[in-house]
């Protein structure tokens, strides 16, 4: 199957051919410079080819051409001198231009590239070419990277033969003359070191990746992606399985955003999203690309750098003023979870931990002999948790908390409490943790999110931490959950959203309900609650949405589907919006929540914790989830069940899933929704009142309400048409709604807008600052009154933080404002 990468505005292309070959490993040797905002040195990429790695099905003639009807063009330096950071070898090289292109296609390198003589690149607009007159009409292999927005100085290939030590990896027979085979064998068999010796393996690993060129590659760049090829290398068994890429960032590239932290401080750090992480390094995007790295980091003495990691890092001073970490993962997973962070964070500590606290467990280090394998894993092999015997009897995996200085208190009064019992309640949920340890980052405030799990690092916005633990605990449970779904077990196709996103919302409930030691009948009035306020905002997010834009499956039965090389689209994956809505989260819980309640929790949750344990450090489908929980409910219950009907109804389908039309809507029985109900009557008797008789409000008693409750109450009141300036202060006095957390305070500024209570448009104005992931929608709603005042408020608003703002809530304002 072949899909034309001729994607429209909103789709994202995964243009690396990883049918042909396939990362296993990266080496990435980076600087930071915050002064030109530009991370700068080399990647080196350890491949094997598809001969390696799947069974061949087709002609043994490799092929690389996506489909397209246009045509690359090449081109290289005559006599260039390139400077690369830490380059072990410089090399002159005088090469004659090469064109490889179809009968009249424009040359469009001084319009399209990315860089001039001095940085390669010329436009390129498709990977299919013709042959090299100076090859005779044969065919060379094109390797084909995932890459925007980067500088790419210079490939090559590395000589691996060279490393002293590495004719161990190789049989003495086969050592007779340095060849492109034999480089490739040491390759092999160094990516396929049993998981046992994961130690030396990182170690050669290190030591090639240090090793000299034995000549540079051809290569060039488009809009997406970098091409590279070898003259004379007409299959990918023949490629170069090491190469060097030396190359720098951009300021504007999407996947790096270089900001302040709340202390005023420079910072950086890599959302990899909406275009992941192809802006920071070239690499292999498709999921299926699963591979491990390791990364060496410089920067300033003052930074502390914080990555994807197993390791705590630690620095070690190069020079004056400068330090170096390194950190490393020997789990495989896609370059699309790889982050990043530098900035001056502060480690923030406990100042006391009382007898009640829950103990923080000593990490124990995974050493090549204390693996004791207690089961069989499905997946690759690598140094795995669940095979290790303490690791499933660990609740809580060593933890470190990082913030701006400003922030340490509210960290060590919340966060830092929290996360014990959140970790402790996930285990006693799922099982062994996949990772060994966490780090959580307090990120600055234009993060565009309120949280993002990356392997062994999570990034929490600083909304998280008002309000005390009430919005914290919930969306720390959620980032957690995703260490399972989302991590260890990831979505093949990344249009199936809800694999990640359905599960952690699912999940942060149950786990929230765990940490908190909640009874039985408490933690179901808690749930029930919680599953109110989504159903509302579903309604909501269904009325306001496209109606292409509210299906979980949007590629039906082409989902996983991929072209014969690889490559693929994200359908609407570049769609700005996409970013703000939360339908995949939504419809994917219900999903869940209905499928649990037909298994009834044990048996549901019993089941969950054989799907991880089966399915962990593997990539699913929908189908593979759903075939599983089907094959364990009694045919008694699942009479109407089927994969094919869940896809109707559920993933395939926009609008309220069938399932849950004319059903009663949740939180009918839950006595937490009743109060709230009660609690609405009685402020509509106070808005009603007429003004000569509000001295007697105090004839009315408003019960003290949950934060989750506040939200549905003032989500009730937003649905009516008016409510009066006494009535708008009474509300704001009796709860004080803006101390409370961000949730609620963004409900509350919700009716400030539409009633123009003016007194209280500091409120707004704070949010839209402090709280920036959660207030774009405000801006439209300042918009939408055609009140001069309020959309004076959003564009001033807009003004203070747009150029702190990510790319894609920028883009979002600005529609609305403008």
């Amino acid at each position: 199957m072949e899909i034309k990468l001729d994607p429209s505005r909103d789709d994202l292309p995964l243009m690396a051919n990883t049918s042909h070959m396939l990362v296993k490993h990266y080496v990435l040797d980076l600087e930071v410079d915050f002064e030109s905002r530009i991370i700068e040195g080399t990647i080196v990429l350890f491949f094997e080819d598809g001969s390696r790695f799947r069974k061949q099905t087709s002609s043994t003639k490799e092929t690389c051409q996506l489909a397209s009807n246009k045509a690359y063009k090449f081109r290289t330096p005559e006599l260039c001198h390139i400077p690369v950071t830490n380059a072990r070898t410089t090399f002159n090289v005088g090469y004659s231009d090469f064109v490889i292109c179809d009968k009249g296609e424009e040359d469009t390198s001084d319009k399209d590239g990315n860089h001039d003589n001095q940085e390669q690149a010329s436009g390129i607009s498709s990977s299919k070419y013709c042959c090299d007159t100076e090859n005779h009409g044969r065919e060379d292999f094109l390797l084909v990277l995932d890459c925007c927005d980067l500088s790419v100085l210079k490939v090559e290939e590395v000589d691996v033969a060279a490393v002293p030590g590495i004719e161990k990896f190789i049989r003495p027979s086969k050592l007779t003359t340095v060849s492109e085979e034999l480089r490739n064998e040491i390759v092999h068999e160094l990516v396929t070191l049993p998981a046992v010796h994961w130690r030396k393996q990182l170690d050669y690993f290190v030591r090639c990746s240090q090793a000299p060129s034995c000549g540079e590659l051809f290569f060039d760049t488009d809009t997406w992606s970098l091409q590279i090829r070898k003259t004379g290398a007409q299959t990918a068994t023949d490629f170069p399985h090491a190469i060097r890429i030396s190359y720098k960032t951009k300021p504007e590239g999407q996947s790096v955003t270089w900001t302040s932290d709340q202390s005023g401080r420079p910072c950086v750090y890599t959302m990899g999203s909406p275009i992941n992480n192809r802006a920071l390094f070239p690499c292999q995007e498709p999921p299926v690309a699963m591979s491990t790295w390791q990364a060496t980091v410089r920067a300033a003495a003052s930074f502390v750098v914080l990555m994807s990691g197993e390791n705590s890092a630690k620095p070690t001073q190069l020079h004056e003023g400068c330090s170096s970490w390194h950190y490393y993962v020997t789990m495989p997973m896609p370059a699309s979870t790889f982050t990043i962070a530098v900035g001056c964070w502060t480690e923030v500590v406990p100042k006391k931990w009382s007898s009640n606290d829950l103990m923080i467990e000593r990490p124990f280090p995974l050493s090549e002999t204390d693996c004791r394998y207690v089961g069989v894993c499905s997946h690759m092999e690598y140094p795995c948790r669940f095979q290790n015997a303490a690791a499933t009897t660990q609740k809580v995996i060593p933890h470190r908390v990082f913030a701006p200085g400003c922030l340490k208190g509210v960290c060590q009064e919340i966060l830092l409490r929290l996360l014990p019992p959140c970790l402790s309640a996930a285990h006693s949920v799922l099982g062994s943790h996949p990772f060994s340890r966490l780090d959580i980052l307090i990120v600055p405030a234009n993060f565009s999110s309120l949280g993002m799990a990356s392997p062994h690092i999570i990034f929490l916005s600083q909304s998280t931490l008002t309000g005390r633990s009430h919005l914290c605990g919930p969306r720390l449970c959620h980032e957690i959950a995703h260490t399972w779904f989302g991590l260890a077990i990831g979505a093949r196709d990344w249009t199936e959203e809800w694999l990640s996103e359905g599960f952690a919302t699912h999940l942060e409930d149950v786990f929230w309900a765990e940490a908190q030691q909640l009874a039985p009948h408490d933690a179901e009035e808690q749930r029930e609650l919680r599953a109110c306020l989504r159903w509302h905002r579903l309604r909501d997010e269904l009325r306001n949405s496209p109606e292409e834009m509210q299906v979980l499956r949007p590629s039906k039965e082409k989902t996983g589907h991929v072209s014969d090389s690889g490559a693929s689209v994200v359908k609407h994956g570049l769609n700005p919006e996409k970013n703000f809505m939360q339908v995949h989260y939504l419809k994917g819980y219900f999903l869940l929540r209905f499928l649990a309640r037909r298994l009834g929790d044990k048996t549901y949750f019993s089941f969950l914790r054989k799907f991880v344990h089966k399915f962990h450090g593997q990539l699913i489908l929908s189908q593979d989830f759903l075939q599983m929980l089907l094959e364990n409910i009694p045919e008694e219950k699942r009479p109407d069940l089927s994969v094919e009907n869940i896809f109707q109804d559920w993933l395939e389908s926009s609008g309220i899933p069938k399932p849950l039309q004319g059903a009663r809507p949740p939180g009918a029985d839950c006595g937490l929704v009743r109060r709230v109900d009660a609690e609405v009557t009685k402020w509509m008797r106070l808005n009603q009142r007429p003004r000569k008789r509000r001295r007697r409000e105090e004839e009315e008693v408003f019960e003290k309400l949950l934060p989750d409750q506040l939200v549905l109450l003032l989500e009730h009141l937003l649905e009516e048409k008016t409510l009066s300036r006494p009535t708008l202060q009474t509300l704001q006095r009796t709860y004080c709604l803006h101390e409370q957390d961000a949730e609620v305070r963004h409900r509350w500024c919700e009716l400030i807008v539409k009633h123009k209570y003016r007194s209280a448009y500091r409120h707004v104005e704070q949010f839209l600052q402090e709280d920036q992931a959660m207030g774009v929608y405000l801006y439209g709603e300042l918009m939408v009154s055609e009140d001069a005042r309020q959309q004076q408020l959003a564009r001033r608003c807009f003004e203070l933080v747009k150029e702190q703002m990510d790319r894609s809530s920028v883009e979002v304002v600005a529609e609305m404002l403008f």
